[in-house]
């Protein structure tokens, strides 16, 4: 059977064609822009690309056609396949028919993290020797794709709140049917598609419907978006994850059990910069975690991916020392290269939250050295502007600021106008990277976008790497 996936090159859909290859399915794309490191995956995985939306590339004509939410009416290959009767279907809709069906599936779901999650439950899952099949919305450094059937009952996914398809408006995760659900976070995203974060807590409650009584909802300690969310009807057992803060970082301070509650689990930093932790369930001590990640936020992360694996079976004792070993994913505080006593990287944050925990966790890593935060308003709901009040206070760990205004908003340079000379503005990639180029050590320089900062960070990487 021969599929064609219009949007193969996002990280979504392109994973999809990889489980559909692993299938059997004769597997072809189309997406207006044919980029790394998802081209790269797709075409070492035998997968044929056609660049733009042509009919054209609907010869031979393909059993059924596959349509990302990147596409809408109007469009060339979506008029073609309306008019001629070609069967077509949604990614999440074919994924839940062809793959998830009969699977115990876990699900990550939140406003931030849901990448690195869902690479660190997958990891510890396949190092506990229970080869799940997972699709993730990146490339995780501790697998050589981004998604894959595997070899038992257990799927790990990515569940993104953002839409299904111009045919159907709902989010994609309501399609997945998890056993065990993580909501890592909640806030106001996708200006584009949501009004307000009632509307994102909306289809986040269609989500919560969805697991059945007998499976598991995660979630953070005291996080009033989720609790109010969850207010509106709850079915499924409920655990919690916290962080508790000592006093005295370096301090062993036990837990009580009336501070996690039965099943719940907590963790208290033995590192400023997060990189060492002890992990209590019940109150008692489960182990320490020591690893290459840091930030308050990749500490909840992992506490999130610590109870996920507790609702299969594999005891925090037993997770700790695979998670430990976690070994990162690609474009998430990614080392690019480092030229002198200057070190790049490459990281996806795109929201105020994940900018102000990502600076935050390298600050304390780095201490006094100098941290240059480069930004790109990239997602949607940033190039409205809708976060253009809490933008520049989220920049308040780095010394200097770049902003990558690439396309002239006039709401950014509202902002900047009284944020100080720590800020700047580039209005050409080439600009930027020059100044980049001129930058003294020691220093760290963080490039933070959701999008491809017009090729920069390859660039980077070529020249220093």
């Amino acid at each position: 059977m021969h599929i064609h996936i219009l949007g193969i090159c996002g990280t979504f859909m392109g994973s999809l064609a990889i489980l559909a290859k692993e299938l059997g399915y004769r597997v072809s794309g189309s997406d207006q822009n044919i980029y790394p490191p998802m081209s790269t995956q797709l075409l070492n995985n035998g997968i044929q690309l056609r660049e733009g939306y042509e009919p054209s590339h609907l010869d031979p004509m393909p059993d059924m056609v596959v349509i990302g939410n990147a596409m809408s009416r109007g469009n060339p290959i979506v008029e073609f396949v309306l008019n001629k009767g070609v069967p077509y279907t949604s990614g999440p809709q074919w994924l839940a028919e062809q793959v998830l069906k009969d699977r115990w599936v876990l699900a990550v779901s939140g406003t931030h993290g849901k990448t690195t999650t869902t690479s660190m439950l997958a990891w510890v899952l396949d190092q506990a020797g229970l080869a799940p099949g997972f699709l993730i919305g990146g490339v995780s450094n501790g697998f050589a794709t981004s998604a894959r059937l595997g070899d038992t009952a257990f799927f790990v996914i990515e569940a993104d709140e953002y839409d299904t398809a111009f045919f159907d408006k709902r989010s994609k995760f309501v399609h997945y049917r998890p056993r065990t659900l993580i909501i890592n976070n909640l806030e106001f995203d996708h200006a584009d598609i949501f009004k307000d974060v009632e509307a994102i807590q909306t289809q986040f409650h269609h989500l919560v419907r969805t697991v059945p009584n007998q499976g598991e909802i995660i979630t953070p300690k005291a996080v009033p978006a989720i609790e109010q969310t969850l207010s509106r009807g709850l079915w499924s057992e409920h655990k919690v994850f916290s962080i508790k803060e000592p006093a005295d970082p370096d301090a062993t301070m036990p837990l009580s059990r009336k501070e996690t509650g039965a099943g719940n689990i907590a963790a208290q930093p033995l590192s400023k910069d997060g990189s060492r932790f002890e992990v209590f369930l019940d109150g008692m001590s489960a182990g320490i975690v020591e690893w290459c990640m840091t930030g308050r936020h990749n500490i909840e992360n992992g506490l999130a991916a610590l109870l996920a694996a507790r609702h299969i079976g594999i005891k925090p004792q037993y997770a700790i020392p695979y998670l430990s070993e976690f070994p990162g994913v690609k474009r998430r505080m990614e080392k690019l290269a480092e030229k002198g006593n200057v070190r790049i990287y490459d990281d996806f944050a795109h929201h105020p939250t994940a900018i102000a925990t990502t600076l935050e966790g390298l600050r304390h890593r780095v201490g006094t050295e100098t941290i240059y935060a480069v930004i790109e308003p990239r997602s949607n709901t940033m190039k409205l502007g809708f976060h253009q009040h809490t933008l520049v206070d989220s920049t308040r760990m780095a010394d200097r600021v770049l902003w990558a205004d690439f396309e002239s908003y006039d709401w950014l340079q509202e902002a900047l106008a009284n944020a100080g000379e720590a800020h700047r503005r580039f209005e050409s990639a080439q600009e930027l990277e020059r100044f980049i180029e001129s930058i003294e050590g020691p220093a760290h320089v963080v490039l933070m976008s959701n999008g491809g900062f017009a090729g920069l960070p390859e660039k980077l990487r070529q020249k220093y790497a």
